[in-house]
């Protein structure tokens, strides 16, 4: 065992706290709260995660982690290096270059085409409605079509107006008034709220809809992510891994469900079709999403 993990054991032993509480608490698993303890980081998904996990671990037991992970920093496995794009050649330089100047000059020239084609398009168009407009000319002039009859009015009878047996002449009968059309009713559309911050996790509230639609999109950097599902007070895990950037994950959810992101910069998180803000720090990052009706207990 790791002197880290006796000052974190210790400090959790003190505080009378079970490993089976922490993890409750940190949403961390046991496996891995355990490794820690005994100085095992292979256990971990990475050694980004390393970090992480210590800190969120010295956060529940009441220590200060960054002075935790200040006094310990070679113990700590260093986080993996960055890719770095190797320097590309002349060769790929010029090439670059003569590129461009091929393009340049393509672009040009389609430029000037397309210049042309639109002169061309708008002379013809205005020819022709010159000549259409003098063809319609004549008839217009010479037209002189009688108009047609009026229809004859209620109360009349071969255009001479009748009258009753009293001999009065009958009032028109009032036209009927169309009855206007309903107006459309809109559709509900789903909405994903913040409710509160509590304990180190987001709580949002979801409504107008009976399911969650979960986008996770990887961005930058590869992350560990875990997809738990919530009902009757008991969570299980849908998904659980590290994926890579780019990658995309979905998920559909009839219940709860509580999100648990390793680093909270390299996430893009849509609910329902709405954004949801994770963070831009590479810290631990946990979301819970309840439905209207249903209570937002932590797990």
């Amino acid at each position: 065992m790791s002197e880290l993990g006796q000052l974190l054991k210790k400090a959790r032993l003190d505080k009378k706290i079970s490993l089976e509480d922490l993890q409750e608490t940190t949403k961390i698993r046991k496996r891995y709260l355990e490794a820690i303890e005994d100085g095992n980081y292979k256990v971990l998904p990475g050694n980004f995660y390393v970090r992480a996990f210590i800190k969120s671990y010295a956060e529940a037991v009441g220590l200060e982690p960054n002075e935790v992970l200040s006094m310990y920093q070679s113990d700590i496995p260093a986080a993996e290096p960055e890719h770095i794009e190797p320097i590309r050649s002349k060769r790929t330089s010029r090439n670059s270059e003569r590129f461009s100047k091929w393009a340049s000059s393509a672009m040009l020239i389609s430029f000037v085409v397309l210049i042309f084609g639109l002169g061309y398009y708008f002379v013809s168009k205005n020819y022709e409605g010159t000549s259409g407009a003098s063809e319609d000319l004549p008839a217009r002039i010479t037209d002189d079509a009688a108009p047609p009859p009026a229809a004859p009015q209620p109360g009349t009878e071969n255009g001479n107006v009748t009258q009753n047996a009293a001999g009065a002449v009958p009032a028109p009968a009032p036209a009927p008034t169309p009855a206007p059309n309903p107006a459309p009713t809109p559709a509900s559309a789903a909405e994903v709220k913040l409710a509160k911050s509590e304990r180190g996790t987001d709580f949002y509230t979801v409504t107008g809809t009976d399911k969650l639609s979960i986008q996770i999109t990887i961005k930058g950097d590869a992350c560990w992510l875990e997809v738990d599902q919530l009902q009757g007070g008991k969570r299980t895990t849908v998904d659980q891994g590290t994926y890579k950037n780019g990658e995309t994950k979905t998920y559909e959810l009839t219940t709860s469900g509580f999100l648990i992101f390793g680093k909270a910069s390299a996430v893009d998180l849509v609910v329902n079709g709405t954004p949801v803000a994770v963070g831009d720090v590479a810290n631990v990052k946990k979301i819970q999403l309840d439905f209207a009706q249903a209570s937002a207990a932590t797990p």
